[in-house]
């Protein structure tokens, strides 16, 4: 029954409905009958009084002493007063008696008929004779059929004795006939409120609950390998910036699938090429198809497809090392602007060959940073290596090193050429991205080298990122630690 989110809410409706009205119910009818009580009670007191001091005014001035044969001789004037007490109250009664409790004189009302036979209770009569006026809920042992809410009041003759009493009495039923009546209606107003809240929960839970059924079913599609799938997004609700997310998120798995998808097919090409190339050559200076004199010649090749195939390797187990968490970086003090020399001096072959201008901008000869040396040279050395070659002819390529924001040093790489296309931006360090996929230029990376190069600097706690505009230049920026304080003194300088 409760499988689906719409039953769940539904029921949690109607019970919160339901418990409310029973709640509403429950202190409305309290607080009407008690007004209601407290209203009759006042009315009751009010008719009694006043039919007392009736009585009380008209036999002071007679010389009667039997207060029986008083109210018989005044029966027409007595019930007169009584029908004009009780003119506005159909359900009132009320009743003269005796000391004794005998009913000697009354009128009936409208709901309920007085039981002559009968006589007001003794221990009733007793308090009465005492001066005690009585408000009570009572059957008066069967002068009613039912239960009154009765007031009475002493008639006190002119020696000051109770005489007589005066018992005005009220039935319940118009009370229960009223609480009735709203008890109905708010039962009517319940269930035209809860078919109202049915439609609207099912309306709300609807609008809920289908983009959730869209993002299930595009789940079971990213499950069996389509990444293509999107979520409509409708309004702006939280439920409109959860679809946006999970298209978000979509978006991610595909570029990554695509991503993937690139890197295998880099890695098939990157490891069959040059090892198509090594059994070729093998086989040809094992068939003698190869003449000796071009033996070294081919077997330089070769030695060069091997250290390529080498570092295809290399960089596939540094990935699987780092994300396993196997490799520690040691933390040690070292001169970032000679690194950066020697690295520039490396690439002094390459850099002529394509007539680039170098600047070396340092705002001093020696920066003491803290961090992995041989992890920052391999990610310098990768970031140059690329704008090395993806520099076009007679570009600039500069290399700078400023102090930063706190007590930092920023290392960045310049050069001019293609650039990256702002599109391709937010995906240059993720895994398996190669930013030129025709392999014009970049023969022999397979777009892991970046990659690498964030996973070291966040492991240092530093930041890295790319400024590109697209089809003039391109810069790569990373921080480190500054040690400030320390001097490096250096054996052999180099300079470029």
């Amino acid at each position: 029954m409760f499988k689906s989110i719409f039953a769940k809410y539904i029921t949690v409706f109607m019970l919160i409905i339901l418990i409310s009205f029973v709640a509403l119910i429950a202190i409305i009818t309290s607080t009407v009958n008690g007004y209601s009580v407290n209203s009759r009670t006042d009315q009751m007191e009010s008719a009694a009084h006043s039919v007392s001091a009736y009585l009380e005014d008209r036999l002071a001035r007679t010389e009667l002493t039997d207060f029986s044969a008083f109210v018989v001789l005044n029966e027409s004037d007595i019930t007169s007063v009584m029908r004009v007490v009780t003119a506005n109250s159909a359900d009132i009664s009320i009743l003269i008696t005796d000391i004794s409790g005998n009913i000697i004189h009354y009128t009936d009302s409208e709901v309920s008929h007085v039981n002559t036979g009968a006589s007001i209770p003794k221990a009733v009569m007793d308090e009465l004779i005492n001066g005690v006026e009585i408000s009570e809920l009572n059957y008066l042992e069967g002068v009613f059929e039912d239960s009154h809410m009765i007031f009475a009041a002493p008639v006190i003759n002119s020696n000051s004795y109770v005489c007589g009493t005066v018992f005005v009495c009220s039935a319940s039923v118009s009370l229960d006939d009223l609480l009735g009546s709203m008890v109905r209606t708010i039962l009517v107003a319940s269930l035209w409120i809860m078919l109202a809240a049915l439609i609207a929960v099912y309306f709300i839970t609807e609008k809920v609950i289908s983009p959730l059924k869209d993002m299930s079913n595009a789940a079971k599609s990213f499950a069996a390998g389509k990444f293509d799938v999107r979520v409509p997004v409708r309004g702006s609700d939280e439920v409109a910036q959860l679809a946006v997310a999970f298209n978000n998120m979509a978006e991610s798995l595909d570029n990554l699938e695509t991503m993937r998808n690139t890197f295998t097919a880099n890695v098939s090409h990157d490891l069959r090429t040059p090892m198509t190339t090594i059994a070729g050559f093998i086989d040809g200076i094992l068939a003698g198809a190869i003449p000796p004199d071009k033996h070294e010649y081919y077997l330089g090749i070769i030695a060069t497809e091997v250290r390529r195939l080498s570092r295809l390797v290399a960089s596939l187990l540094d990935i699987s090392r780092m994300q396993a968490g196997d490799r520690k970086f040691t933390m040690a003090p070292f001169d970032i602007c000679e690194m950066a020399r020697q690295i520039i001096i490396s690439f002094e072959q390459k850099i002529d060959a394509k007539h680039l201008e170098v600047e070396f901008e340092c705002d001093k000869d020696n920066i003491i940073v803290s961090a992995d040396r041989d992890a920052i040279y391999q990610i310098l050395y990768n970031i140059c290596d690329n704008a090395v070659k993806f520099s076009r002819e007679r570009g600039t390529l500069r290399l700078t090193l400023v102090k930063y924001k706190d007590k930092k040093i920023l290392v960045s790489v310049y050069n001019e050429g293609q650039g990256i296309p702002p599109e391709d931006i937010p995906y240059v360090f993720e895994r398996f991205y190669k930013s030129d996929k025709s392999r014009g230029l970049d023969k022999s990376g397979v777009g892991l080298g970046l990659f690498i190069a964030k996973t070291i600097i966040q492991a240092h706690d530093q930041e890295i990122w790319v400024k590109s505009d697209y089809g003039q230049n391109c810069e790569f920026g990373f921080t480190l630690d500054e040690i400030p304080g320390q001097n490096h003194i250096r054996d052999n300088k180099s300079e470029n």
